[in-house]
């Protein structure tokens, strides 16, 4: 069982050796109890946490001896089992005595280096595709070989049954099944499954590994890896080399490659990853087939652009990952006022290609003027945005105020503006409402537009305005499943509001749209640390520092290490690693606070206050909790309030704050930022 037991329990208790040890994360409780109940009806006994653990009994030793006794562990493998040292801990032990392993997959989760270390020749079983009464009864009859198996080295990794590839749905983002089957309560594991993993099924799987086919295997189309569980309706846009004579119109090469990334996440059951992943590998020598892998796509669109003068000529060629095979390929010369043209042209040969339906259902583009000229500065802007520097945004502003003076119609250019405004770094009285003007106008233009309420919403939401952002982000997520950034501002609206599950659900969300962003990562962990949940979060921050590739997150990992009572010599080391000076000093403060070290924490509180105390007083009221110090805290929040500081918006959330929630100071402080108490 997973993180010392799940909150559901079962009515029959089992004694003496148990066939099989269940192993499950404790969200995971509802498919765990409806795996034991198929297991049981077939005559297979299971020991399960909490149920069959002796009341009075020490919880560690309970678990320690049930993995020894059983014959077989069961692996219930999730997200959420990947993420959870004990489970980790269970399977080393089970792996260590030297018992089978049966994984029963149900989402698509990566799998943490620790674990598959011990799966990484594992076969399993995969309810994550959609036919789960097939994957039970697949489950049921790869236990019972298990357990009749001899216990040697080979058979500590179990090879299952085969699993009926053709039976997945051929639709990534469809429901999961919810029918009854004879042998098994199969409907309590369809809607066990469907509560919590409904919303990661398009989610990709970078580094998992998947059972291969049995002796004779359902034959699949040509060219289809059909090891990989990847969606085949499924493409990634990668960015469009520039090959124009003196090499600057990187912009318009990117721009043209947003552009079709944005009308091809339109397109229903048409899998597109988000222009953050897709960007990630520009740059880089990595090749078709892994970058497909990891953003967990079938193809992949790649192209060059050429622009002289009012001349362009456009490349573009659809790829099939897995063998390197052109489904389509075509290259344009036209004048650059055809290059709308161009995009819609260039995105229906890929629909057909893959044979989806093109713009039903979900609306169609819109195109960000149709002013040649405004168009080019949108582009520019674009490409400045995604920098995140000062210099980067300030050009972007610019470029965006430029467009709009050639076409004040365009609904995009508006809110643009609008998201570079609240961006930029300058006091939120000095630019609030020209970025409120700028988004509502992109609103009025086009209420269809998803990024225009989302620009509102942003605004709302740095005015504590909660029930308008709320308004403003649902409605973006409505026009626009696939935005990611809608997600990613619903999470942090609903964290804002105490709601941590429901934030989790969000940022999954954005994570599954943009898997190789670290932001949606980050967010994750810091929700795990609010829930004192340490591994999920370690692992959630390990997950994002991989994707920014510099020590980022060495602060908080090395924070919570001293929140769960580590080895304090190796917690402040990975907290001096942490590239950030301003984040290193913050956990430096924090953690010789914690570990009672006064004259260390007095310091590092002083250097803290010079350098950011200006700048963050919200950093300074968190350190003085940390320190036990109400009254300073609050001094440093009234500071915080009266700068309408931006970190504000977290301190529902703010594990410090834990000891002064009870204080009237403290829900006296939510009323006038509107909080809830």
């Amino acid at each position: 069982m997973g993180e010392g037991g799940g909150e559901g329990q079962l009515t029959v208790a089992r004694s003496g050796t148990p066939d099989v040890f269940l192993s499950y994360a404790t969200q995971d409780s509802a498919v765990a109890e409806a795996v034991c109940k198929a297991l049981e009806q077939a005559g297979v006994t299971c020991w399960i946490a909490p149920r069959d653990v002796t009341p009075g009994a020490y919880y560690a030793d309970e678990l320690v001896h049930a993995i020894d006794a059983a014959r077989t562990l069961v692996l219930i493998l999730s997200q959420n089992a990947a993420a959870s040292p004990h489970v980790h801990r269970e399977v080393e032990r089970a792996i260590s005595k030297r018992h089978p392993v049966v994984s029963f997959r149900i989402d698509r989760a990566a799998l943490p280096a620790g674990l598959e270390y011990f799966l990484n020749t594992s076969q399993w079983l995969d309810a994550s595709g959609g036919d789960t009464p097939r994957a039970m009864a697949k489950l049921v009859a790869a236990v019972q070989v298990a357990i009749d198996r001899p216990t040697d080295i080979h058979s500590a990794i179990v090879a299952t049954p085969p699993t009926d590839r053709s039976s997945r749905t051929s639709n990534p983002g469809a429901d999961r099944p919810r029918r009854r089957i004879a042998i098994v309560a199969g409907s309590l594991l369809a809607v066990a499954i469907g509560g919590f993993a409904a919303y990661r099924s398009r989610l990709p799987e970078p580094r998992i590994l998947l059972p291969p086919e049995a002796a004779a295997p359902t034959a699949a189309p040509a060219g289809v890896n059909a090891a990989a569980s990847i969606p085949e309706q499924s493409v990634a846009v990668l960015p469009f080399l520039d090959m124009s004579e003196k090499k600057d119109q990187e912009y318009f090469s990117d721009g043209l490659s947003e552009e079709l990334i944005d009308m091809l996440t339109k397109v229903p059951d048409l899998r597109v990853p988000a222009r953050t992943s897709s960007f990630y590998f520009k740059g880089k020598p990595t090749k078709i087939p892994e970058i497909a892998k990891e953003l967990g796509v079938a193809h992949v669109l790649e192209g060059s652009v050429r622009k002289s003068g009012n001349h362009v000529r456009v490349t573009a060629q659809l790829v099939r990952a897995d063998n390197g095979y052109h489904l389509w390929s075509q290259t344009y010369d036209r004048k650059l006022d055809d290059i709308f043209k161009v995009q819609d042209e260039i995105a229906d040969a890929v629909v057909k290609a893959l044979k989806v339906s093109l713009f039903t259902g979900q609306g169609s583009r819109t195109p960000a003027t149709s002013n040649i000229e405004a168009y080019t500065l949108v582009l520019k802007a674009k490409y400045f945005f995604t920098r995140g520097t000062q210099d980067g945004l300030e050009k972007a502003t610019d470029y965006y105020q430029q467009a709009i003076r050639l076409d004040p119609a365009s609904a995009p250019a508006w809110a643009g503006l609008s998201r570079s405004l609240v961006e930029y770094d300058q006091p939120w009285k000095q630019v609030r409402q020209r970025a409120f003007d700028a988004a509502h106008r992109g609103v009025s233009l086009d209420p269809k537009l998803a990024d225009a309420h989302v620009a509102l919403g942003k605004i709302y939401f740095y005015d504590w305005d909660w029930d308008n952002a709320e308004a403003q982000f649902k409605e973006a997520r409505q026009l626009e499943p696939t935005n990611s950034a809608a997600f990613t501002f619903s999470g942090q609206l609903a964290s804002t509001g105490g709601r941590s599950a429901e934030a989790l659900q969000y940022y999954q969300e954005a994570s599954a749209r943009d898997p190789l962003y670290f932001y949606p990562y980050s967010n994750i962990g810091f929700e795990y640390e609010t829930l004192g949940q340490f591994g999920e979060a370690e692992a959630a921050f390990r997950n994002a520092e991989r994707l920014v590739a510099i020590p980022k997150y060495t602060g908080i990992i090395g924070f919570i290490h001293l929140r769960e009572g580590g080895d304090s010599a190796a917690a402040l080391a990975e907290i001096n690693r942490e590239d950030d000076e301003t984040s290193r000093t913050y956990y430096l403060a924090a953690g010789y606070a914690l570990l009672g070290r006064r004259e260390d924490a007095d310091a590092a509180l002083a250097r803290h206050e010079k350098a950011h105390g200006a700048g963050r007083p919200y950093d300074m009221a968190c350190l003085h909790a940390w320190r036990a110090e109400s009254n300073k805290t609050f001094e440093w929040l009234d500071r915080a309030y009266q700068q309408h500081e931006d970190q504000l918006r977290w301190i529902k959330s703010e594990p410090s704050f834990q000891n002064l929630r009870t204080d009237p100071r403290y829900k006296a402080f939510l009323r006038k930022m509107n909080l809830s108490e």
